[in-house]
């Protein structure tokens, strides 16, 4: 019994140690990016904690599948939401963004994210190639 005890309370005493330390980074990031080559602004929201990225980023006119009176192949939908998850670290840093989409239509995209003063730039890599400018608040 005083061998559980004493483990439990090394446990205890040693889980501080584990926890990641906050960095510069931290906290809600807001703002928008341009269209880019699609024309589609996004706006993102990010919170970063103890370098731990999640968020999401959502293109406002983004609009479903609509009714179709020529008969032919409708465009498929743009993505509406993108979540968006990685781990911040000093200087640039990759992030994963993945489209909320149904079926089998899975889309995902890579971000470059740099912390430069109080300006978090987000930079797609691929896709429309959009940048967003980021304001911690």
């Amino acid at each position: 019994m005083k061998t559980l005890l004493t483990f439990c309370l090394a446990l205890v005493l040693a889980v501080p140690a584990f926890a990641q330390a906050p960095t510069p980074a931290d906290g809600q990031w807001r703002g928008r990016s341009d269209g880019g080559q699609c024309n589609a602004p996004l706006d993102y929201e990010l919170t970063i904690d103890s370098g731990i990225v999640d968020g999401s980023a959502y293109d406002t006119s983004a609009r479903g599948p609509v009714p179709n009176p020529k008969k032919t192949a409708p465009p498929s939908p743009t993505p509406g939401l993108w979540q968006i998850h990685g781990l911040a670290k000093p200087g640039s840093f990759s992030l994963l963004a993945v489209a909320s989409v149904r079926a089998t239509d899975r889309r995902e995209g890579r971000l470059t994210a740099s912390l430069q003063g109080n300006t978090l730039t987000v930079t797609e890599s691929g896709g429309c190639g959009r940048v967003a400018r980021l304001t911690k608040g």
